[in-house]
């Protein structure tokens, strides 16, 4: 066959900053390259081309979301394409460097590029034995490298000096050659990289920063110094994509729990998370309730903060998408969604309610003790003096750190609601949330901003 680019279509998650790949084999069947639990998008997408996914092709085992290649071989029949050094705990088709398989016209040979994982391949597409692709996972990325201390802080420049190889070995791919990474802008496993999702080796030759490294030594120091944190769940995700995610059966919504019921729960131990906005939040919620907002970031943030292995109640807003919410969780591992309460329920029975004062600058009293819970890399746009700097991620352990009466800040007021929401958990009270961020604080109170050396 004769491939087309219209052939490919890219399924990007906006929350984890992932790009799922459906390529059209051109006889009713298709290919899916690093499908998450959330099939959804896929299905649609396949739906509409009149297409059943044959091929199931997973670049490394995952650690920021839950493959989705076992449901497609369970409901599907597909094939699974993986790493045989993986060691998958179901059954797939192994495959070592220069394994190729027939798609039937196109073909599908794997490339072995550790760096990201140890057994991480990627994935060239060949039409007629012409190299037209390169699905590269998480090795090389638009302007990038994807990061190398996912198994442990004492192997990351190892796999650093791994990844320099790999991305070397791709980059010796024809100019033309279309590069489809996995991970990208918006993902904890990449390094920084800017909004574009898909390049060509020619491209990424000439701007990718890292290929332009002087030599291995250069490499590994641009590569590690440009990585931030990651979310705590990332730690066990990888171990259950290799013994392989439980079969999802329809969208196991979580039930309406009555207020008597959700007080039995958190009595017994379950986290409450709050899923409305933010400003339905502040007005009142229930005591001990998380804020998460059902927005697309919503994953990563459950599973950066709340355990996976207790019962969750959501508090959820009338309109909300009960679907959404339901997949958010289960792509990341959170099966345990007990029960959705209304406020009004809550309210109605006359149970007792917290509230969060949201602060707009102009409201700003310059002398409060401040909390900003920005990622590091955030800071160089400046820093409120005499600031407690936390990152939300690194917050439920610290805190005892903050004061009463604490103003905390991110940089729009959606991860400062989490945090307060979390330190009225562990006992604050007087908390603010500023609707903003410190450029607002700066200049709602005259003052100038720290900015770090």
């Amino acid at each position: 066959m004769g491939f087309a680019d219209d052939h490919l279509v890219p399924l990007v998650d906006q929350g984890l900053g992932n790009s799922a790949y459906l390529v059209d084999l051109g006889d009713g069947r298709a290919l899916a390259v690093d499908a998450s639990r959330d099939l959804r998008g896929l299905r649609a997408e396949a739906g509409r081309r009149g297409l059943t996914v044959a091929f199931a092709a997973d670049t490394h085992l995952h650690a920021d979301f839950l493959s989705g290649a076992p449901q497609l071989a369970h409901d599907e029949g597909a094939a699974v394409l993986a790493s045989a050094d993986g060691h998958r705990r179901f059954p797939h088709r192994g495959l070592r460097d220069g394994d190729e398989v027939d798609l039937g016209g196109l073909t599908l040979r794997a490339l072995a590029t550790p760096g990201h994982t140890d057994e991480h391949l990627s994935f060239l597409l060949l039409d007629d034995g012409r190299v037209i692709g390169v699905f590269s996972g998480g090795s090389l990325i638009v302007d990038s490298a994807a990061r190398t201390d996912l198994l442990g802080a004492d192997r990351a420049e190892e796999l650093a000096r791994a990844q320099y190889r790999s991305l070397r070995r791709l980059a010796e791919l024809p100019d033309a050659t279309a590069l489809w990474p996995t991970h990208g802008a918006g993902s904890y496993c990449s390094a920084p990289s800017h909004g574009e999702r898909t390049s060509t080796i020619g491209a990424q030759r000439r701007d990718n920063p890292l290929l332009a490294a002087p030599d291995e030594d250069a490499f590994v120091r641009g590569l590690l110094d440009g990585l931030g944190s990651y979310p705590a769940y990332f730690d066990r995700l990888a171990e259950v994509n290799r013994r392989g995610p439980g079969v999802v059966r329809g969208t196991p919504e979580p039930p309406p729990v009555p207020a008597a019921r959700a007080r039995e729960l958190i009595a017994d131990g379950a986290y409450v998370v709050d899923v409305r906005p933010v400003e339905a939040f502040a007005a009142g919620h229930v005591p001990g309730a998380v804020s998460l907002p059902l927005r697309p970031p919503f994953a990563s943030r459950l599973g950066w903060l709340l355990p996976d292995d207790v019962p969750l109640v959501v508090v959820t807003a009338p309109a909300q998408d009960l679907a959404e919410l339901t997949w958010q969780a289960l792509k990341i591992g959170y099966e345990r969604l007990a029960g959705r309460l209304a406020m009004a329920s809550w309210t109605g029975a006359g149970e007792e309610t917290r509230t969060l004062e949201l602060l707009p600058p102009e409201r700003v009293d310059a002398d409060r003790p401040v909390l900003d819970v920005r990622q590091r890399a955030e800071h160089r746009t400046g820093v409120v003096p005499g600031a407690l700097t936390i990152e939300l991620g690194a917050l439920p352990s610290r805190t005892a750190e903050v004061p009463d009466g604490t103003l905390v800040h991110c940089a729009s007021g959606q991860r400062a609601t989490t945090a307060a929401s979390l330190l009225q958990r562990a006992g604050r009270r007087g908390l603010s949330v500023l609707t903003g961020g410190p450029a607002d604080w700066a200049r709602a109170t005259g003052r100038s901003l720290d900015v770090p050396a």
